[in-house]
């Protein structure tokens, strides 16, 4: 499916506040067309998200405010300095329309910024909607991502029903992948190198439950067919260390009265345990204590 719009923004809603707004809009920069779905928040009215010009299609982060109707988003080069601005000195989500102005910070040449509203992502009982699609914030050199997300009357909150991966020279569909995720946001899509082959592959976050606990999906790059496959890997809370090829899973209880460790290691694509360890907490020692498996059961 190709895409007219060109500029996207939307902000996770992990960030601390509360949700006021997450909208999607379409227009201009300058001459270039663009796509924003945006998000701010309250106390702090914080406002952020992506953008990517189509010609591109390489996501590039935002982070700004919203303060006394006037919205502020910046974006940083390379080195994480700012280097541009775009600015809607009178905003409001639900304007049909909204103007304002990109200023390039290091030359201070300006463009005109013009949006039209594309969709609001509701939330709430008896609110349903189908369809709408997010870009992600991470990307790859020649693949960027987007959501397929869905609400239904049934769920509080809207769920990741399909992750694409399109060619960002010519906007193709590559690849779709049917899943069932929480919504986290721009960032539901990470990269990183799973296997250790030296390849990059991609993971979905799924879910989080008690405590600090979350599990992703993981999709394997196959250099053969140059495709990626959803793999059977699995775990809580999953780190990846390149230096030593070991994943390392950590999961604690609701209260942190327990914690659980394990190590594997990566043979044909596949998590082989390396280690397991229960720690309990210690109530007169106020610490973590390494226990026999069977107390962590």
């Amino acid at each position: 499916m190709r895409f007219t719009w060109l500029m996207m923004i939307f902000l996770c809603i992990s960030v601390p506040g509360i949700v006021r707004a997450q909208a999607a809009f379409s227009g201009l920069v300058g001459t270039a067309p663009i796509e924003l779905v945006l998000g701010y928040y309250e106390p702090e009215s914080e406002a952020g998200g992506v953008y990517a010009y189509t010609k591109y299609h390489t996501p590039i982060a935002l982070s700004g405010t919203l303060k006394a109707g006037v919205l502020t988003l910046t974006e940083k080069d390379a080195l994480g300095k700012p280097s541009a601005t775009l600015t809607v000195p009178a905003f409001a989500v639900n304007h049909g329309a909204l103007t304002g102005t990109w200023k390039n910070l290091a030359t201070g040449r300006e463009l005109p910024l013009k949006l039209n509203q594309r969709f609001i992502m509701e939330s709430g009982e008896s609110v349903s909607w189908e369809k709408r699609e997010l870009m992600q914030a991470s990307s790859l050199p020649t693949i960027y991502f987007r959501l397929v997300t869905t609400k239904s009357a049934a769920d509080t909150y809207p769920r990741v029903r399909g992750v694409k991966l399109l060619d960002k020279k010519t906007d193709r569909l590559l690849q779709e992948f049917s899943v069932n995720c929480q919504l986290l946001g721009l960032n539901n899509v990470d990269v990183d190198d799973y296997n250790f082959d030296g390849l990059a592959d991609f993971s979905v976050y799924e879910a989080g439950s008690a405590g600090p606990n979350t599990t992703s999906l993981y999709f394997l790059y196959n250099p053969t067919t140059k495709r990626y496959a959803k793999s059977s890997f699995s775990g809580t809370s999953l780190e990846f260390d390149h230096k030593k090829k070991h994943i390392y899973e950590r999961s604690s209880s609701a209260a942190g009265s327990y914690v659980t460790t394990a190590t594997y290691e990566v043979v044909r694509n596949r998590m082989v345990l390396v280690a397991k360890h229960c720690y309990v907490l210690d109530p007169e020692r106020h610490k973590l204590v390494e226990r026999k498996l069977s107390a962590c059961e």
